[in-house]
């Protein structure tokens, strides 16, 4: 049984705002007490730079930043802490493979999958480095219902395939794709596959060997940890073959003017003064999420996602977008002749947050034929009753502008 009140006890923010109807935690989650202590923490009690002082201070640092290092390569189950790469984010993460992994193994008329459903973050930087290379992105086609069509993809892959990068929860659909198969399926021909698991890691368990992924990237900030930290999973096979793009201290063996040689991985490719606060930061949130049930929290938010899906259904005009058979807590709908523009803001004076606009997938509206959504998603912290209020309030909308 999930004590619900416990949980959101956690969050300052709700303290400071006991109005608040939060339902944008596709786009960032807050942030439990422990994890704010652990920042502020750091910064008045241990502050100082990782890898470069010897005082005890310093090597008291260093520690801990590579212990929460151990902590996600557990949090993940990866073989090693040598699979794990600190970055800014999944966009960073995802950059960093494209510019780093597949920029030197990419020529004219090789190509790069990616499906139709993907963020920003994990179309633009493969369609950059296809454009520099003259190779061509393929996408993976969907149905109405926000599904990948897996028939298509068998067909795609050829021989001039040389990545798939998927999305694992949808953000703007909250379809669940079926990463296991499309794993197996490219692995099959000996294609490497990233996974985009910004929106699941922080409900769904992830386990790299399991899925024997090749590369998976997440943000620290929408798993209750803090903005500016990311990981970057690889395999160590592709890890040490790939040569870092960024420079700077902190990140080689030996410098001289003629010549550098660069530090292993993943050091290699954590150049210059990375977040240290936001790693420890990362290392208590994942304290927090490994206390909690998970195959609970699952059940229970998908027991709340249904009650707000047959409730928001019942309203006249209203449509969801996106409607898989196997989806997250993540609901994206349209109301006939008002502008989600419109609907978030009269739902922001009524204190609920929710997130309307495209959503980084600009593909999918135009796919949709929409100008945007209002999308409405849930976390640990939302309750059964939040879900009623929303409903009376777009109800209230319908009225006034009818």
């Amino acid at each position: 049984m999930i004590d619900l009140k416990k949980i959101r006890a956690e969050f300052p923010i709700f303290s400071h705002h006991p109005k608040l109807v939060y339902l944008d935690n596709a786009a960032t989650t807050h942030k439990p007490q422990s994890v704010i202590t652990a920042i502020s923490d750091f910064y008045q009690k241990e502050n100082t730079n990782i890898h470069r002082g010897i005082y005890p201070l310093a090597a008291q640092t260093t520690q801990k930043y590579e212990q929460v290092r151990n902590k996600v390569a557990q949090f993940l189950n990866a073989p090693n802490s040598n699979n794990i790469v600190y970055t800014s984010g999944t966009t960073a993460s995802t950059n960093l493979v494209a510019h780093s992994f597949l920029n030197t193994r990419l020529k004219k008329g090789d190509e790069v999958i990616i499906s139709a459903m993907e963020h920003h973050a994990n179309l633009i930087p493969w369609q950059m480095i296809c454009k520099k290379n003259g190779a061509n992105l393929s996408i993976i086609p969907m149905n109405k219902e926000g599904e990948l069509d897996l028939v298509s993809f068998r067909k795609m892959i050829s021989e001039k395939t040389k990545m798939v990068a998927i999305v694992h929860v949808s953000n703007s659909l909250g379809t669940v794709n079926p990463i296991e198969e499309i794993i197996e399926i490219s692995h099959q021909k000996n294609i490497p596959v990233l996974v985009d698991a910004a929106q699941s890691v922080a409900h769904y368990p992830i386990d790299v060997q399991a899925l024997d992924v090749d590369f998976l990237t997440f943000s620290g900030h929408k798993l209750f940890g803090p903005t500016g930290i990311g990981i970057l999973y690889g395999k160590e096979q592709y890890l040490s073959a790939m040569h870092p793009y960024q420079f700077g201290g902190d990140m080689i063996k030996n410098v001289t003017f003629e010549e550098t040689t660069f530090a292993d991985v993943p050091q290699r490719f954590e150049a210059g003064t990375t977040n240290v606060a936001g790693v420890i930061g990362l290392g208590t949130a994942i304290d927090f999420v490994n206390q909690l049930d998970r195959r609970a929290i699952i059940n229970y938010l998908n027991d709340l996602t249904l009650d707000a899906t047959g409730k928001l259904l019942k309203i006249n005009g209203l449509e969801i977008v996106g409607t898989a058979k196997n989806k997250s807590s993540i609901i994206s709908f349209a109301l006939r002749n008002i502008h989600p523009h419109d609907v978030a803001t009269f739902l922001g004076t009524d204190h609920i947050a929710v997130r309307a606009g495209n959503h980084c997938t600009q593909p999918v509206m135009d796919y949709f034929n929409l100008p945007g959504t209002t999308r409405a998603s849930f976390t640990i912290y939302n309750q059964p009753e939040e879900v009623d209020f929303l409903v009376e309030k777009i109800k209230e909308i319908q009225q006034f502008f009818s």
